[in-house]
């Protein structure tokens, strides 16, 4: 039987064989189809209309501590993203903002206030992402990066830290989460349960005044970084945290989550994270950005100065972080 190697078989063609294989062929062809689906179809855009009035990340949200955006320096100045009426690339969702790198297609950082009185759950629904119209379509990473791998789309503004204030906020805040602008690849192996429990951690344990937090997070762009499907995938990411405790004193403190192994492929690449505490100091270092008088209220920054040593400590539970 002559047999046409050039042409695609068809799923009817595939079941008609039968046997063992018939599973597998089926689950090869859905693959093959959702592929093709994802390289094809149309990407979701949400029309610029829709952000109309949002004000995004609030400097002055905690009371008696001003906490602006952090300042890219040097090589990340002039490689964010301009965004038309912005001076300084922030792209403004609700509670929350986006800068964007032009290099790498996706976000330099994202900064959010969390009001922890005022939080709103919010259930999670069908998880639809979609592409902002604000910024071009070519400037941003969507599902292509995605299908048919273990890559995750993960959450830079975690899901329900902008999820405060009335319903209606913390509605439009849930849905803005869920635009590629926030999204950063990660995999399954990501230690998320110690890298997202974190800002829950300070609110419960430092006894926050009045229960607002600003966090800052964002991936480090590393010179090793694999390239996989034309996106140069990040290998460590960091979080910067900024709070006033119930003394009134104003507190920062810092966390990486880094992988040591360098590896060469995507399988093979994400093994185990390792979850670190950190000083503020070393966060500007790696990223190239200003955190401003944030470091002076860091512990780990402060001891760095006075002994001209590096600081760090692994996180294994919630339960080694210092405060």
């Amino acid at each position: 039987m002559d047999v046409d190697l050039t042409t695609r078989p068809r799923l009817a063609d595939l079941q008609r064989l039968g046997g063992p294989a018939e599973a597998e062929s089926n689950r090869i062809e859905a693959a093959i189809e959702s592929a093709l689906e994802a390289r094809t179809k149309k990407p979701r855009v949400t029309s610029p209309a829709v952000f109309a009035g949002r004000e995004g990340y609030d400097a002055a949200f905690i009371e008696g501590l001003s906490v602006p955006l952090p300042r890219p320096l040097a090589r990340m100045r002039a490689d964010v993203l301009p965004i038309e009426h912005s001076a300084d690339g922030r792209l403004n969702y609700q509670h929350f903002s986006v800068v964007l790198s032009k290099s790498r297609r996706m976000a330099v950082f994202v900064a959010v206030n969390i009001d922890g009185q005022k939080s709103k759950k919010i259930e999670r629904a069908n998880d639809v992402w979609a592409l902002d119209g604000r910024v071009p379509i070519e400037a941003q990473i969507g599902e292509e990066l995605y299908f048919d791998n273990d890559l995750d789309r993960g959450h830079l503004v975690r899901r329900e830290d902008p999820n405060w204030g009335s319903h209606d906020e913390a509605e439009t805040a849930n849905q803005d989460t869920f635009h590629f602008t926030n999204c950063s690849p990660q995999m399954a192996a990501f230690n998320q349960k110690t890298w997202l429990g974190l800002e829950n951690y300070i609110l419960n344990e430092a006894r926050v005044s009045k229960d607002q937090i600003s966090v800052f997070t964002g991936p480090i762009f590393g010179g090793r970084d694999p390239e996989y499907r034309g996106v140069r995938i990040p290998l460590a990411y960091w979080k910067v945290i900024a709070f006033v405790n119930d003394q009134g004193r104003p507190s920062a403190t810092a966390y990486m989550i880094d992988q040591k192994r360098e590896l060469k492929n995507l399988e093979a690449t994400f093994g185990v994270y390792k979850t670190y505490q950190r000083s503020i100091r070393q966060v500007e270092e790696l990223t190239d950005l200003d955190f401003g008088e944030l470091s002076s209220f860091d512990g780990f920054s402060n001891e760095e100065r006075a002994t001209k040593t590096r600081v760090e400590s692994v996180l294994h539970s919630l339960a080694d972080v210092r405060l």
